[in-house]
């Protein structure tokens, strides 16, 4: 029993590890993890997008910094450790967002740091950087941190195109349409998000009855 167990660990792969944050694991649509960045600042592409890649970034580095010290660090203040790598690579992204762009960043507002008690990163530095190898957790890392940044843009490029009739700032309707307002309100994220979740588990169910 305990060689099959090993086995079927031997298949898990780096690619395997990749691919199931994009679509079989993602955060988001799958986990319902990191709701309050997903719903607060998904109002526009540009948002959504900034956020997820920032919050990508976060988790890469912290993952490879928890594997490497994994065996170093006492189990009695892990999270604590793991809230101090997490906090620093914070810290770097706010200055570097600032940097590039003070509009982008007053647009994400206390979110940015508050990207440091993201449930998706500490979990992740827990449940696997700190039992798995630096490659294993860079893999990891990329497909749980693209697919948060996939879900964020989708519900932040649907909201945006109904609540303003435009995308990245690119006006795509003619003149005359009526915007939705409600859809760039706190209320229209919740809708959003329902409606993603609805057509992501209609998709999952049809491939596992088929």
């Amino acid at each position: 029993m305990s060689n099959d167990n090993a086995s079927s660990k031997k298949k898990v792969t780096s690619t395997d590890e990749f691919i199931k944050g994009l679509w079989k694991d993602n955060p988001v649509f799958v986990q319902v993890l990191g709701m309050c960045p997903v719903l607060a600042v998904s109002n526009t592409a540009e948002n959504a997008l900034a956020m997820g890649l920032a919050t990508a970034f976060v988790l890469l580095m912290s993952n490879i910094l928890v594997s490497l010290l994994r065996n170093f660090v006492p189990k009695q203040v892990r999270i604590a450790s793991y809230i101090l790598i997490i906090a620093t690579f914070v810290t770097v992204t706010d200055y570097a967002i600032q940097a590039i762009s003070v509009e982008l960043h007053k647009s994400l507002g206390a979110f940015i740091s508050l990207i440091v008690v993201n449930c998706l990163i500490l979990s992740r530095a827990e449940a696997f950087a700190s039992k798995n190898t630096v490659s294993k957790s860079i893999f990891d890392a990329l497909g749980m941190g693209l697919g948060f940044t996939f879900a964020l843009f989708c519900l932040g490029a649907v909201r945006e195109i109904l609540g303003n009739g435009s995308i990245f700032n690119i006006a795509i309707f003619p003149e005359g349409f009526q915007s939705w307002i409600v859809m760039i309100l706190p209320a229209g994220g919740f809708f959003t998000l329902a409606i993603w979740l609805l057509i992501i588990n209609g998709i999952q169910t049809r491939k596992t009855k088929s």
